[in-house]
C-alpha cells in the first residue's frame, strides 16, 4: 500500500478557444500564427537556393513555379502575415528587453542616423571589395 494519496480531482483546462475571449491573447495567437508564413517563405527561399546549386535548368524551373497564380497568392498572403508579424514584434520588444545600463534617451534620431551611416559605409566597402 502506498503512503501517498492519489489525486482525486485534478483540474484539466479545456482547450476550446479560451484565447479568443481575451483580445490580448487573440493578438498573441495571431502573431504566433503569422510566424508559420515566415517559416514557409524561408523554405521557399531554401528550395530556390537548392535549385540554384543543381544548375541553371533547375533554377529556371523553380523561378517558373513562382510565376503560377497559387505562388503569387501565397507571396501576397505571406507578405501581409510577415508585415503583421514584424510590426507586432517591434511593439513587443521594448516590453521584454532588459533595462539599458545608460539613459535610453541617448538613442535618438542622431544615434539611429549614425548607425545607418556606418551600415552604409560597410555596405559600400563590401560592394566595392566584391567588384
Amino acid at each position: 500500500m502506498s503512503r501517498f494519496k492519489p489525486a482525486a480531482h485534478t483540474y484539466t483546462r479545456t482547450m476550446t478557444g479560451w484565447w479568443r475571449k481575451n483580445p490580448y491573447f487573440t493578438r498573441y495567437m495571431a502573431r504566433e500564427g503569422s510566424a508559420v508564413f515566415l517559416s514557409m517563405y524561408a523554405l521557399v527561399v531554401l528550395a530556390g537556393l537548392n535549385s540554384l546549386s543543381r544548375g541553371e535548368a533547375s533554377y529556371n524551373a523553380w523561378r517558373a513555379s513562382l510565376a503560377t497564380p497559387l505562388a503569387i497568392v501565397f507571396h501576397i498572403v505571406a507578405l501581409a502575415a510577415i508585415t503583421y508579424h514584424s510590426i507586432t514584434w517591434f511593439q513587443v520588444m521594448p516590453k521584454t528587453a532588459p533595462r539599458l545600463p545608460f539613459n535610453a534617451k541617448i538613442l535618438t534620431a542622431g544615434g539611429l542616423a549614425a548607425a545607418a551611416g556606418c551600415s552604409a559605409i560597410i555596405l559600400g566597402a563590401l560592394l566595392w571589395a566584391t567588384r
